[in-house]
């Protein structure tokens, strides 16, 4: 992973930037709202809410890689990497972001810039009654994104962590586990037939209305790699939202909806290392902790690898 860079969020779209949207939706457009969203660690997000001339209302996002140090742009989150992604995606069952207009460059915008449609729904909330039915929809979602053709016309999957630096978390309880994570992670991948993935799927890149799953967002990481990394990177997520009996229920729903399918542990482990090493104002916390270690622990035990913990 590059440079991590954090974005200014208290930083709101500049009159210049909305002067973009509303040239974008055409002459007389007219922006009557902005309020900012929850965005990711290399995006400001704000939606943006517009009538054209001829009243029609639009519902947006507006997406800029804002930072302390542009012009500088991490390459595994560009904005030219999200626009090839939205383009394959206009062919997805799945609800995804449509782009109405990019200025990629930051010409416009002062800082690269995408406008794209807002999708209806709101992060999930699941009761626990209503887990199952949400797990196989969060895994007949994935399986829709890994059936988006052109998938190799995307950059190829890499890990974040490229294993040169093998410190365990700052609130590691038994380090032991992480240094046997390492040793693992650095022998050879699994082989695995690569497809389009997302590469950030957990609960909080989909929405949800009235228990259905109605989208899936934030494609900035989408890549040409293995779809067991979409299912690791899921199931780590529910592990520390609920424990690994979830994310093992996970696993069971993606088999199901899949048929046949044969999940490497390698993968569980590897997307973890992803988290390493920790930025100073974002350590794992010791209360995420627990569950991140004993989700590692059972992927060492299942792969014939496992770490005394003491």
């Amino acid at each position: 992973m590059g440079a991590v860079t954090f974005p200014r969020f208290s930083e709101p779209p500049s009159a210049a930037t909305l002067r973009w949207v509303e040239e974008c939706l055409g002459s007389g457009s007219e922006v009557k709202m902005v309020r900012p969203l929850v965005g990711g660690l290399s995006h400001v997000n704000h939606a943006v809410l517009a009538e054209s001339r001829s009243g029609t209302v639009h519902r947006l996002v507006l997406r800029r890689w804002a930072s302390a140090t542009w012009p500088v742009i991490d390459i595994d989150f560009s904005p030219e990497r999200e626009i090839a992604a939205l383009t394959l995606l206009a062919g997805c069952e799945i609800p995804t972001p449509s782009l109405v207009a990019a200025d990629p460059s930051g010409a416009h915008c002062e800082m690269p810039t995408l406008l794209i449609t807002r999708l209806l729904g709101h992060p999930p909330r699941p009761a626990n009654e209503e887990l199952p039915e949400y797990l196989i929809q969060l895994a007949a979602g994935l399986l829709s994104v890994h059936a988006v053709g052109g998938a190799s016309t995307m950059p190829p999957y890499r890990p974040y962590n490229h294993l040169d630096v093998r410190l365990a978390p700052l609130n590691a309880r038994h380090p032991a586990l992480w240094e046997r994570a390492f040793d693992v992670a650095a022998g050879p991948a699994p082989g695995a037939t690569p497809r389009f993935i997302h590469r950030d799927y957990h609960p909080d890149n989909t929405l949800w209305a009235y228990g259905r799953l109605t989208g899936i967002v934030d494609w900035s990481g989408a890549s040409h790699g293995p779809v067991a990394v979409d299912v690791a990177h899921m199931r780590w997520n529910l592990a520390m939202r609920y424990d690994v009996s979830v994310a093992d229920q996970f696993l069971r729903a993606f088999d199901q909806v899949c048929g046949g399918y044969r999940h490497n542990p390698y993968w569980d482990l590897r997307t973890v290392l992803d988290l390493l090493p920790e930025h100073p104002g974002r350590p794992i916390t010791p209360g995420e902790m627990p569950a991140l270690e004993d989700f590692l622990e059972q992927a060492l035990i299942e792969l014939g690898a496992p770490a005394a913990r003491f």
